[in-house]
C-alpha cells in the first residue's frame, strides 16, 4: 500500500480546523471549542474517527485515487461512516458531545478541506517537477515488465526510456529506446534521470560496470529490478531472483529478539481475543448445529514452521465429509460444499476464531503466511521456486498476502501469494505487523477475499 504520512497528518490537522470553522459559523465564536483539557480531548476524538473512516475507505492509498470523482465519492462515504460512528459516542459520553448541528457542519467543512488537500496532493506529486524520472537499463522481457510497472502504477515515477545493450534482445517499443550502453552516463544526464533500474536478463559479458559506477557516484540512484519491483508493489519478483539476492539483500533475519517479541504479542492477544469472543463462540456453535449436520469444529492438518505439521482448528463452514469423493482440493468461488451459515462465517472471518488456540499453543502466530495443507505443499514445492522458504516463520491467522491478494485456489495464485509472503518475511517488523492487523479489520468489515 502506498500510504503517505503527509496526508494522514494533514487530515488530522484539517479535522481540528473543520470543528473550529463550524463553531464560528454556527455559534459565532470559538467559546465552545476552547483549549480546555476536555475540549482538546473532544477535538482529538473527532480527528481520530474522521481519519479512521478515511483509512477504511482507502483515502490514503493513492493507487485507488485515479479520478476526482472517485475521490469525491469515497470522501462522502467516509463522512457518512464518521457520522454513524461519532453519533453514539457523543450521546453516550456527554462531555465529548459537539451537538448534532455542529457535528454535521464540522463533517461538511472537513470533507471540503479533505477534498482540496487530497486532490492537490495527487496533482502535485504527479507533476513532472516532482515525479521521479526513471531510466531502465535493458530492453528484454524483464525490462519491459519494469517499464510496464512504472507506467501503470501511481507511485510518482515516470518512465524516461530504455537503454539498449549489445546482446539484449529488444522486447520494448523501439521509440522508447533512448540510448545504448556506451553512452549511458550521457543518456542519464540528458534525460535528467533520478533513478537507473538495472533490468538485464543476462549480465555476464556485457554489463557496463564503469558507466553504472559513474552514474552511482554522480548521485543517480542505481537499483536492480527485483528491488525496484519490491519497492513499487510490496511483493517479490521471485522468478528473477537468484539465491545470492536473498543472501546479500537486507532483511530475512528473524532474530531471537524478534521471535521473543512476536511470541509475547501472540500470547497476550490470543488470550485477549479468546476472552472478548468467548460469549460469541457458543452462539456460533449453536447456529452451526442448527444449520447443517456435522461437528461444530473442523480440524485439518497443516504445515507449520520448519515444515512441522500441526492440527488447525476452525468453525466448520462446509458440509460434513465434503472431500470424500474429491480428496484435497482448493475452495472455489461459489463452492457448493459451503453451507449457508458457512458463507457468512467465511465472509466475516469468524470461522478463523478457533485458531486463537493454535496461536496460544505456539503452533501459529497472529501474523504470518497462511498455513497450507501437506498435500498442496508437496506439489507447490516442486513447481514454485523458493516456496519452502515461507516455512522459516510461523504461519499466521492473517498475513500480508491475505490483505493484499484475494483467496488463492490454484498454483498461479500460490505464486502470487508467495511473492507477498516472502516480502513479509524479508521486512518483518512490529510496524508491518500493526499495519497488517489494522488492514485485517478492514477485510473483516468488508468481507473481501473469502470463499
Amino acid at each position: 500500500m502506498n500510504l503517505p504520512l503527509t496526508l494522514l497528518i494533514g487530515d488530522a490537522v484539517l479535522s481540528v480546523l473543520a470543528v473550529c470553522a463550524a463553531s464560528l459559523v454556527r455559534l459565532g465564536s470559538l467559546n465552545d471549542i476552547s483549549l480546555l483539557p476536555f475540549d482538546v480531548t473532544r477535538l482529538l476524538v473527532f480527528a481520530m474517527f474522521t481519519v479512521f473512516s478515511s483509512y477504511l475507505l482507502e483515502l490514503y492509498d493513492l493507487d485507488k485515487q485515479q479520478k476526482k470523482r472517485d475521490l469525491f465519492v469515497r470522501i462522502l462515504i467516509a463522512l457518512t461512516v464518521s457520522f454513524l460512528m461519532l453519533t453514539p459516542v457523543y450521546y453516550s459520553i456527554h462531555f465529548l458531545m459537539l451537538g448534532r448541528g455542529l457535528l454535521i457542519l464540522s463533517l461538511g467543512f472537513f470533507g471540503a478541506f479533505q477534498f482540496l488537500l487530497h486532490s492537490g496532493y495527487a496533482r502535485l506529486m504527479n507533476s513532472s517537477g516532482l515525479a521521479r524520472r526513471v531510466l531502465v537499463l535493458g530492453t528484454g522481457a524483464l525490462a519491459k515488465k519494469i517499464g510496464d510497472l512504472i507506467t501503470t502504477t501511481n507511485h510518482h515515477h515516470v518512465l524516461k526510456g530504455y537503454v539498449n545493450l549489445t546482446g539484449e534482445s529488444a522486447q520494448v517499443p523501439s521509440e522508447s529506446i533512448v540510448g545504448n550502453g556506451n553512452g549511458l552516463v550521457e543518456t542519464v544526464r540528458e534525460k535528467q534521470a533520478h533513478k537507473l533500474v538495472v533490468s538485464l536478463s543476462e549480465r555476464r559479458g556485457f554489463f557496463p560496470v564503469q558507466d553504472v559506477l559513474n552514474c552511482k557516484f554522480s548521485g543517480i540512484e542505481v537499483i536492480d529490478a527485483p528491488s525496484f519491483y519490491e519497492e513499487m508493489t510490496g511483493k517479490l519478483l521471485i522468478e528473477n531472483i537468484t539465491p545470492s539476492w536473498f543472501i546479500f539483500s537486507n532483511g530475512f533475519r528473524m532474530t531471537v529478539s524478534k521471535r521473543f517479541h512476536k511470541r509475547v504479542f501472540d500470547v497476550v492477544f490470543s488470550l485477549l481475543g479468546l476472552f472478548l469472543t468467548m460469549p460469541l463462540l457458543p452462539l456460533v456453535a449453536l447456529l452451526i448445529k442448527i444449520d447443517s449436520r456435522g461437528p461444530v469444529f473442523f480440524r485439518q492438518v497443516r504445515v507449520g514452521v520448519l515444515n512441522k505439521e500441526f492440527v488447525l482448528y476452525k468453525f466448520r463452514t462446509m458440509c460434513q465429509d465434503a472431500e470424500n469423493g474429491t480428496g484435497a482440493v482448493w475452495a472455489q468461488k461459489n463452492d457448493p460444499r459451503i453451507t449457508r451459515l458457512g458463507k457468512l462465517l467465511r465472509k466475516t472471518r469468524i470461522d478463523e476464531l478457533p485458531q486463537l488456540f493454535n496461536v496460544f499453543k505456539g503452533e501459529m502466530s497472529f501474523i504470518g503466511p497462511r498455513p497450507e495443507r501437506p498435500e498442496f505443499v508437496g506439489e507447490l514445492n516442486k513447481c514454485i521456486p523458493y516456496y519452502s522458504e515461507r516455512h522459516f516463520v510461523k504461519p499466521g491467522v492473517t498475513g500480508w498476502a491475505q490483505i493484499r491478494y484475494p483467496y488463492g485456489a490454484s498454483v498461479e495464485d500460490a505464486v502470487e501469494k508467495l511473492r507477498h509472503d516472502l516480502y513479509y518475511i524479508k521486512n518483518i517488523s512490529f510496524s508491518l505487523d500493526l499495519l497488517i492487523f489494522i488492514e485485517t479489520i478492514k477485510v473483516m468489515l468488508f468481507g473481501r477475499g473469502a470463499r
